[in-house]
C-alpha cells in the first residue's frame, strides 16, 4: 500500500523516512520528494509498505504527530491519472505562432 506523508522536516532523507515506517512493518520503498532545480526536499514524500494492515496502522499512529515544526499528514496515497499526452508530440505547434517566424522565436536578422 502506498502512503503519502506531508509536513516532513526539510532535512529528513529517504533512509530516515523508511526508518520511521519500518517500525510498523516491512517497507518496500520510501522516497522524499526533491525539487528538481535545487535538489532540496519539498517537505513531503511517499512510502510503500508490503501489506495493507501495517500501512493502516502506520497511518493511524503517525498522522498528526510532530517531527519538526509542523504536524505530519499521513494518509493513503491517491492514484493520479496519467496526464494526457499532446497529440503533436510535444505540445509545441510551429505552425501557430504570432510572428510566423521559425520555431516561434524572434528573428533579429529581419
Amino acid at each position: 500500500m502506498k502512503i503519502f506523508v506531508a509536513g516532513l522536516p526539510y532535512d529528513l532523507d529517504d533512509a530516515e523516512l523508511e526508518e520511521i515506517f519500518e517500525k510498523f512493518g516491512p517497507v518496500v520503498s520510501a522516497k522524499v520528494a526533491l525539487d528538481k532545480e535545487t535538489g532540496k526536499s519539498k517537505g513531503f514524500g511517499f512510502v510503500e509498505m508490503e501489506n495493507k494492515e501495517d500501512a493502516l496502522e502506520a497511518i493511524d499512529s503517525l498522522n498528526d504527530i510532530s517531527l519538526g515544526k509542523k504536524p505530519l499528514v499521513v494518509k493513503a496515497a491517491e492514484e493520479r491519472p496519467s496526464a494526457p499526452r499532446p497529440s503533436n508530440g510535444g505540445g509545441f505547434n510551429r505552425n501557430n505562432n504570432n510572428n510566423n517566424n521559425r520555431g516561434g522565436f524572434n528573428n533579429r536578422d529581419r
